[in-house]
């Protein structure tokens, strides 16, 4: 299974769902939300990263699932 990362995106008909690397889109969502819970969705089965971007292109949040390679100590 791939480890790519997921972006959520803006895109002309709303949100879409894009794999690092791709240049076509893998899902379109109506709004963000929708986008968001779709690619987390998927980077939870892949235990991959998605960042999320704002309207202006620019990450805004990363969320990791899977294994964390540097846990919290403690």
């Amino acid at each position: 299974m791939s480890k790519k990362k997921q972006h959520v995106v803006p895109h002309e008909s709303g949100w879409t769902v894009k794999r690092a690397g791709n240049s076509r889109a893998s899902f379109v969502h109506g709004t963000q939300r929708e986008a968001i819970t779709a690619a987390r969705e998927s980077v939870i089965r892949q235990g991959s990263e998605m960042l999320i971007h704002g309207e202006n292109g620019r990450i805004r949040e990363r969320n990791t699932y899977g294994k964390d390679p540097y846990p919290p100590k403690g």
